[in-house]
């Protein structure tokens, strides 16, 4: 257990039975509900957490609404993330969520690589007009993608370059490190100002053949990102939960050969300053 506080800026649930999180909440012999969720924080001294939708069947997300109904019972403890779809319609009520909570939500999320879009497409200007001007991140799913029929194309975390060069106020948070193209987002976020990072869901699984090699394969490249980026300001802890569990995030970040200094960086404090000053 970190003796030090923990913000998790990556967590889903829905208590929905057509979540497809699910599956992966079994393998990790997780219940997948609120309760436990709080529960884990608890143990794991998270004191505040990011709650995103979780993809459900046909290729849709848990509403919006239902994020923001955990999170009003999670007694302080959860804060939501808005889920945005590419088309008008899901753009106008994302931003219709987001002023009624105006303070409460923290952010947004757009799913690249499980919707047809890319990031600077112009359905999504509104909502990063609207996350300008109150300096709230706005998260995109990079990277590997757990269906086998989402686009790696629209996912790959180069693309956000462009956005990051015509929006240099739009605070970006690319999830997942965009692994395995971890490289490329050490070069972004050393590049941007406004780009950032979090270590979400990269120890998804335990028990394979080279599980350890893994997690030690992982935490190098993390680790080479961070100095290549020169230093670890632009990083956030997230787990992924329920895809990754609390352990096998925090074991993660045991492993990264950097200071404790930068350590408190990760887990607490970026996520601090990010998401907790001032929206």
């Amino acid at each position: 257990m970190f003796l030090s506080p923990i913000i998790d800026a990556h967590l889903h649930c829905s208590e929905l039975a057509d979540d497809e999180l699910l599956r992966f909440a079994r393998f990790n012999g997780l219940n997948y509900t609120l309760s436990e969720l709080l529960e884990l924080m608890k143990e794991n001294n998270v004191e505040k957490g990011l709650l995103l939708s979780p993809p459900v069947a046909a290729g849709s997300i848990a509403p919006n609404t239902k994020i923001l109904e955990l999170c009003q019972k999670s007694g302080g403890k959860l804060f939501p993330i808005v889920t945005v779809d590419p088309s008008k319609s899901k753009v106008s009520s994302a931003l219709k969520i987001a002023k009624a909570n105006k303070g409460y939500v923290k952010g947004f999320k757009i799913r690249l690589g499980y919707v047809q879009a890319f990031a600077d497409e112009p359905v999504f200007s509104p909502i990063y007009e609207y996350a300008e001007s109150l300096q709230l991140p706005v998260l995109f799913h990079t990277g590997d993608t757990a269906l086998s029929d989402a686009s790696l194309s629209h996912a790959h975390p180069l693309q956000l370059d462009r956005l990051a060069n015509r929006r240099q106020d739009l605070k970006i948070v690319i999830c997942h490190f965009g692994n395995p193209w971890m490289m490329d987002v050490a070069e972004l976020i050393y590049k941007h100002e406004n780009v950032y990072a979090d270590i979400s869901g990269l120890v998804a699984g335990e028990g394979g053949k080279y599980s350890s090699q893994y997690l030690e394969s992982v935490a190098a490249k993390i680790s080479d990102a961070i100095y290549f980026a020169g230093g670890a300001e632009k990083v956030i802890f997230g787990t992924d939960y329920p895809v990754e569990t609390f352990s096998s995030g925090l074991s993660l970040v045991e492993h990264l050969k950097i200071d404790r200094e930068d350590i408190d960086k990760i887990v607490y404090k970026n996520a601090l300053e990010l998401f907790f000053s001032g929206h």
